[in-house]
């Protein structure tokens, strides 16, 4: 550990490896370390004894859950979109080669006590139970819109601006009731809660765009998932790097982020090994989260919290048509939150778990201090539970953008459904290190799926 580094990475989470894996790729030399003996840091997938050793310690795994090596469960559920931003990493730096894909087999949501398939396309729309008769006409009125908009032709605007009218007023113009709006801005456009309606309209009209085109690619939704489980994404972005020179050491404890008097960075302490390095970026658990900093420079703040359950099931989600995998959106409109609830599902179909046992894991922000309670209304969607595992994450962010000290830390990992947030923090952790933006060539992204 005596040589210098470029750049040493501190936890080997999905964005962390994302990060790795490009900065190999452009030449800098890249040392890779994280205090556990396994891939993936928070955004892990576990087998059996290890989901047991990290929530039930002194019980074993009980026999009929089948063999633990057929068993990746994902500690954060999340959905990879099909057109999106993190797909076009993986088409860019061909770490596609690495994995497999299947599709997930529907995107529902939830609306007055029951499950319906998000509507894709105007035939389905024009069916779907979500609508009545004149709200389907307004609905089909407003998705033709977003489809024949073109920034440099005035004559599909409508009269609207998307930079200046809000996501509100678009909704007003054409007429849809509430709980249309609550589909297409969570279910569509999937975010945690309205605050997007006070916002001019454009994002709100690229994640409505980049769902349909997403879907529009596979055709059941617009979905798509590594198989073995995400825990899958992060080694295959350590390969990438190390094939471009990258060094790995795993069950390495850190023990100090050295800096020099006027607090720049200048190398990793593990026991009495420092290794030096130009910069450092890693996760906010090798920064002090969740300890109090004993005078020490605070490089991390807690901005919420996250509640995950866990769920074996025997039997697939009641409502789905037995889909093998689903996600499924309540809005916080629909059962009094100021944020959704998400359900993602995946099965055996998926190498994840053994056959015939499907995994299905709800989560939330905190709102309260009860949260296990604040998860009810989806646990109560999935039917008889064979067993759950609880957790609450905190959710930290960093406190300075760390040019100045050349430390760049990462963000937690939200409660969002999808990558597109972690993509974000790749790039903005990019462009601080590197003092520009990342550029993803243009290639055609398409993944087997």
């Amino acid at each position: 550990m005596d040589e210098e580094y470029d750049v040493v990475v501190l936890g080997t989470g999905l964005t962390e490896c994302i990060l790795s894996g490009l900065l190999s790729v452009e030449g800098k030399k890249v040392l890779h370390m994280d205090r556990n003996d396994y891939y993936g840091g928070d955004s892990a997938s576990l087998n059996l004894t290890q989901l047991y050793r990290k929530f039930r310690p002194d019980q074993s795994p009980p026999a009929d859950l089948g063999r633990d090596r057929d068993y990746a469960v994902d500690l954060i559920p999340k959905f990879i979109i099909a057109s999106g931003e993190l797909t076009r990493i993986l088409v860019h730096t061909d770490v596609t080669r690495y994995l497999e894909f299947k599709q997930i087999a529907g995107s529902f949501v939830y609306r007055d006590g029951k499950i319906s398939k998000v509507p894709s396309t105007e035939m389905e729309a024009v069916k779907s139970p979500l609508m009545g008769l004149f709200e389907k006409r307004r609905a089909k009125k407003f998705f033709e819109f977003l489809q024949n908009w073109k920034d440099e032709d005035p004559a599909t605007h409508q009269g609207i601006d998307l930079d200046k009218h809000t996501m509100a007023q678009v909704y007003e113009k054409f007429g849809l009731e509430p709980g249309t709006q609550d589909f297409i801005g969570h279910a569509m456009a999937l975010y945690l809660d309205d605050d997007y309606k006070t916002k001019p309209a454009r994002p709100t009209y690229e994640r409505i765009v980049l769902y349909t085109s997403s879907m529009a690619r596979y055709g059941k939704s617009p979905y798509i998932y590594p198989l073995y489980g995400l825990g899958e994404l992060p080694q295959a972005f350590a390969r990438l790097s190390a094939i471009y020179g990258g060094t790995y050491m795993l069950d390495k404890p850190i023990d100090e982020i050295v800096t020099d008097a006027d607090g720049k960075f200048v190398g990793v302490r593990s026991g009495n090994e420092t290794v030096k390095a130009k910069q450092v970026v890693g996760d906010p658990s090798y920064f002090g989260a969740g300890k109090s900093s004993e005078g020490g420079k605070v490089r991390v703040v807690e901005e919420g919290k996250v509640v995950r359950a866990i769920c074996f099931l025997k039997h697939p989600i009641p409502g789905t048509d037995d889909a093998d995998s689903a996600q499924i959106i309540i809005p916080q409109n629909q059962v009094g939150r100021r944020n959704d609830i998400y359900i993602a599902m995946v099965s055996s179909t998926h190498n994840v778990c053994a056959k015939d046992v499907y995994v299905a894991i709800v989560s939330t922000v905190v709102e309260t201090d009860r949260p296990e309670q604040e998860i009810a209304p989806g646990l109560q969607l999935l039917g008889p539970i064979y067993d759950k595992f609880v957790s609450v994450s905190s959710l930290y962010t960093p406190t300075s953008t760390g040019e100045s000290d050349q430390i760049f830390i990462t963000r937690s990992y939200d409660a969002t459904s999808h990558f597109e947030t972690v993509v974000d923090d790749v790039k903005h952790v990019w462009k601080r290190m590197m003092g520009k933006d990342l550029e993803l060539k243009k290639r055609e992204v398409e993944v087997e799926a």
